[in-house]
């Protein structure tokens, strides 16, 4: 069987992707998802016992989701519509291998440590921080840890934290972002950059894979705070300014946690692309990554920033969504697979809830929950996973 990547070779390629269009370049900017349907119960995956569940590897997970190809799918073709053929080049390239090449700047332990003591000294890392915990271990900068496709969308307590949520969550985001860039363009004829919202969004999340690896046990490896946020933003952050991205581009994705629109809430996006520059090794103001002064992004603040913050907000349904459905799932593992509460913590529930959630995806679950109840939704786990 091909892989997923193996079975879109060439989907950032735009001429192939122009062939696969039936209507004209203009009606690319209306592209959509399209996942199978979910009605009265999610498309059935296949049935797995639970000793099956335990020996297949996330990554493999993924690649028999039927939800996952489709979203992974829709992220690589709707990069294949950036018109700048080397921003096109790039952010295909990434999504296809999202490798650490910020780590070429680190080839040893005394440049990790001496990198370590500049983020101290500003205020960005604490002292105690491990060397692998705000660079986490990859032995190739060349090669993805994990498949882009395959990583979690967050830490294994949150939202999408599940093989594939990666993909979906940035599915979802990018097309929020492509909504509100046609809600401001056509509402106010905005000259937006389409390239910058697409790429901007595509890549906010580019070093989960880095940051999130699946664990033996099958769980998710734990983030680690940088300047006050996950450390996937900084490094993601800093992977582009280390890959000489546009600086617009840089700016747009840094505001994909928050945006400037305050003094407060701008000193954070300044402190982040800071932090990110100590660790590309850059001068953040040279790079025209900040204004003159340091103090705030470059004058006057470009909307592309406040779209991809407003694309970023998946989380807002899908965070508690996690917390609840992880709960329920619990429940379900102990009441029909016969789980005791400390087979929560083990590879036997994290293999029952990373299949599960990987087929049918965590959001639609809840969903049907909300919709169906919990006969519903007992019914679909089961239909996914027997004893």
């Amino acid at each position: 069987m091909k892989t997923i990547l193996e079975s879109i070779n060439g989907e950032c390629n735009r001429r192939d992707f122009l062939k696969l269009s039936a209507g004209a370049v203009s009606m690319l900017s209306f592209a959509s998802l399209q996942l199978p349907a979910f009605a009265k119960s999610p498309v059935a995956p296949t049935k797995l016992s639970l000793q099956e569940c335990m020996s297949m590897s996330p990554i493999a997970m993924a690649e028999k989701s039927p939800y996952i190809k489709p979203a992974y799918e829709f992220l690589l073709k709707t990069a294949g519509e950036i018109q700048n053929p080397e921003l096109r080049r790039t952010t295909c390239e990434i999504l296809k291998n999202p490798a650490p090449r910020l780590l070429e700047l680190y080839p040893d332990t005394t440049a990790k440590e001496t990198v370590k003591q500049r983020l101290v000294a500003a205020g960005y890392l604490k002292a105690n921080a491990a060397l692998d915990e705000f660079l986490p271990p990859c032995s190739d900068p060349g090669q993805t840890v994990i498949p882009f496709f395959a990583a979690p969308g967050s830490g294994y307590g949150s939202h999408h934290s599940y093989p594939g949520g990666l993909a979906t969550h940035v599915a979802v985001n990018v097309q929020a972002s492509i909504g509100f860039f046609h809600a401001y363009k056509e509402t106010y004829a905005c000259p937006l950059n389409r390239d910058i919202i697409i790429a901007a969004q595509s890549l906010h999340d580019l070093h989960k894979p880095w940051v999130f690896q699946w664990q033996e046990n099958g769980a998710a490896r734990t983030e680690y705070p940088i300047a006050g946020t996950g450390s996937h933003h900084i490094l993601s952050i800093a992977e582009l300014i280390h890959r000489k991205l546009p600086s617009e581009l840089i700016v747009a994705m840094a505001c994909a946690h928050n945006h400037p629109g305050t003094d407060a809430d701008e000193s954070e996006v300044v402190g982040w692309i800071s932090a990110a520059s100590i660790l590309a090794q850059q001068n953040p103001v040279k790079l025209g990554l900040l204004a003159p002064d340091g103090k705030t992004l470059p004058l006057p603040r470009r909307a592309e920033g406040f779209i991809t913050h407003l694309g970023d907000h998946d989380w807002v349904l899908s965070v508690p969504a996690a917390k609840w459905m992880i709960a329920k799932l619990e429940e379900i593992a102990q009441k029909e697979f016969n789980m005791t509460s400390a087979d929560l913590k083990t590879k036997k529930f994290y293999a029952l809830r990373n299949y599960v959630f990987s087929q049918a995806t965590l959001e639609q679950l809840y969903l049907l929950w909300t919709a169906e109840g919990e006969t519903a939704l007992t019914n679909t786990v089961k239909s996914i996973v027997t004893l």
